[in-house]
């Protein structure tokens, strides 16, 4: 299965504390048979609210694939390390098929677009035929 998982880490921490801790996070994924696909750190932002006294955090976003176990032995390991403030791990569409279903549901918005213009044309010309035939 394809997840994505992207976690805050604490601003306290370096540079290279923080490539420290996602070199862990990475260790975790593989030692659990993940394997990791992408992995991008998107470096410091300003929170939405504050989180344990901090106004800004540093994110990660990893995605992977593996199975369930893995999952729950990385969120255990999200729960338990102290400079990790926030994780969110989701099960992530196959790239292809996500773009095929959009592709799908635009297609079907055009033909409800045509629907929509041809019933409209049929009213208009079904009201000109009955008023011709009233005069």
């Amino acid at each position: 299965m394809n997840y994505e998982s992207t976690f805050i880490i604490s601003p306290r921490l370096s540079a290279k504390e923080v490539e420290e801790v996602t070199a862990k996070v990475l260790e975790v994924i593989e030692t659990s048979k993940g394997v990791v696909k992408t992995v991008q750190q998107l470096g410091k932002k300003k929170l939405a609210y504050q989180i344990d006294k901090f106004y800004e955090g540093s994110y990660v976003y990893i995605e992977f694939d593996g199975n369930g176990l893995m999952i729950k032995t990385l969120e255990n390991f999200f729960k338990f390390n102290d400079s990790i403030m926030r994780f969110v791990t989701v099960k992530a569409e196959d790239k292809k098929a996500a773009a095929k279903q959009i592709a799908i549901v635009k297609q079907d918005d055009k033909i409800a677009e045509i629907n929509t213009a041809v019933t409209g044309a049929i009213k208009v010309r079904q009201n000109e035929s009955t008023e011709q035939s009233t005069e």
